[in-house]
């Protein structure tokens, strides 16, 4: 290669480094602000932060924590990934008491050496102990006399749990759910009880505190991976945060996945949680196949902005890739970063070690099934039992589907989307986990009526398989005419859905990382 082993391999380092954005360390390279979002995320608004893994949501929020060192505004940062295995409304008791812990190491410095106000905050985190010690009391109370009702239920809309013994695809289970999140709502207003009485209270000692200050004005708490909350309790945490903030010079900065969160339910004509547009702003940074062209160039630019920073320029970063060798990288990596540069990094090492100058659309494809299994682990760790089942089956079946289409692209029904929840939900965690990738929205089709959304299966799903020779035609995602090609894509219906997925292979793991199809 044209550049020398040293600056690749400082190149390697600094990209390895700046794959997982840390808490309290120097940001590897500057948040790509390329949709001027860094602003609104500083604005005293609250905000929810939407992006599939590896967006750079995280860097996104420690970016904008950069920003407000000279303003009055502070913010306190929890990841809720270190509360994912906390029964409710312990998580809650758990988070407000790690937000008031940041608060209090930062007391001093944010809100003078008030004795009072100091005392007030250990007051509050006295009080949240007291009530973390109750509610396992009553907890314990709860599953001693309840021991039906609230497991094994398919919670496709609030609860988000899919379950392989209930999952139907013939209508959603509307009913079943209101029935469950009814049943668990009334378990829970016993164990909220306690800290709905204690809010007015609560919200007095916090505006104590911004009283005595003259440095500090407002504080954002940046509430990070909200999805890894259990889904059926995320609108009950997130109701409390924003009862909380409302009034006070607080506003949360929520980051998470879209489709596997759940921020505002309806229970019994009363609101739960926060509503989008009404209680939060949302911004969205995740970049999509929907616009190749804007994907691509973001990616360029957070690869160009390694180089830079070991002081290799965008030129001979391009000098890197021959052909189409770049988009594909873009397209493999599902249009998001992190993946992006991860197979960029391995991608790199086989090419250096076979002695090739550049790096072709040929030599991404033959790396891509490793990013294909690094996301199927991601979703077995994601996902317990019965849940983990349907989303590796769904995977199965749009593979199946795409390899007898003989194509990597399909349409879905934005009727059938609308209609049934569970259909609507595996899709959209599937697109979550980076499994296939939007393509576009409200599309037509040459020959059938209604809209559509359009998706292509990730690359690593098929790349790997050797009997596709002159039988898979690849929509390329980045050519002018990909859209006019998508409106002609075959359509997944409930029908082949449902049919493919009752005759998906008892171990689908193993189908989906064969060399070849397995029959089922």
């Amino acid at each position: 290669m044209a550049l020398s082993d040293k600056k690749l391999n400082q190149l390697r380092r600094k990209i390895t480094e700046g794959l997982r954005i840390q808490r309290d360390t120097s940001e590897p390279v500057p948040y790509m602000d390329s949709a001027n979002v860094v602003g609104d995320v500083c604005s005293k608004q609250n905000h929810t932060i939407f992006a599939r893994r590896g967006c750079g949501k995280t860097l996104l929020l420690h970016h904008s924590t950069t920003q407000l060192a000279k303003t009055k505004t502070r913010s306190v940062y929890l990841n809720c990934e270190d509360f994912k295995r906390h029964s409710f409304p312990n998580v809650l008791i758990e988070i407000l008491d790690a937000l008031f812990r940041e608060l209090e190491k930062h007391l001093h410095g944010w809100f003078g050496r008030s004795k009072a106000s100091k005392l007030v905050v250990q007051n509050i985190r006295a009080e949240l102990a007291s009530l973390r010690s109750k509610a396992d009391v009553q907890d314990e109370t709860l599953k001693a006399t309840s021991t039906t009702g609230i497991t094994d239920k398919v919670e496709a809309g609030v609860g988000g749990k899919l379950d392989f013994a209930q999952f139907n695809l013939s209508g959603s289970n509307s009913v079943q759910q209101t029935q469950q999140t009814e049943r668990s709502f009334s378990l829970r207003s016993e164990k909220l009880k306690e800290l709905d009485v204690w809010l007015p209270r609560l919200k007095e000692q916090v505006r104590e505190v911004f009283e005595r200050s003259s440095t500090v004005t407002a504080v954002f708490l940046q509430i990070d991976d909200l999805y890894h909350l259990k889904k059926s309790d995320q609108p009950f945490v997130i109701d409390y945060i924003h009862r909380l903030c409302k009034d006070l010079p607080l506003y949360f900065k929520i980051a998470t996945l879209r489709h596997a969160s759940s921020l505002y339910m309806d229970l019994d004509n009363q609101p739960i949680g926060a509503q989008e547009r009404h209680d939060y702003q949302p911004i969205n940074i995740d970049y999509t196949f929907a616009d190749f062209p804007k994907t691509r160039e973001q990616n360029r630019k957070i690869l160009n902005e390694f180089g830079k920073a070991v002081g290799i320029s965008a030129g001979d970063i391009g000098s890197l890739f021959k052909g189409a060798g770049f988009d594909r990288l873009v397209m493999a990596g599902g249009g998001v970063p992190r993946d992006t540069l991860s197979l960029f990094l391995e991608v790199l090492s086989t090419t250096q070690s076979e002695g090739n100058d550049k790096i072709g659309k040929d030599d991404v494809r033959l790396m891509s099934k490793s990013n294909f299994e690094k996301r199927i682990e991601e979703l077995k760790q994601d996902s317990e039992g019965g849940e983990q089942d349907v989303l590796m089956r769904g995977i199965y079946v749009i593979r199946e589907f795409c390899l007898s289409k003989g194509t990597n692209a399909f349409l879905v029904s934005e009727k059938s989307l609308q209609q049934n929840d569970n259909f609507r939900h595996l899709i959209y965690r599937l697109l979550d986990y980076r499994i296939i990738h939007s393509t576009a929205s409200a599309l037509t089709h040459k020959s059938q009526a209604g809209t559509f959304q359009g998706f292509v299966v990730d690359i690593g799903c098929y790349a790997h398989l050797r009997k596709l020779d002159g039988r898979f035609s690849e929509l390329d995602v980045s050519a002018d005419a990909a859209k006019d090609q998508l409106r002609s894509a075959p359509i997944l219906d409930e029908g082949d859905f449902k049919s493919l997925f009752a005759n998906a292979p008892a171990n689908v793991e193993g189908a989906l990382l064969a060399d070849d199809p397995v029959e089922a």
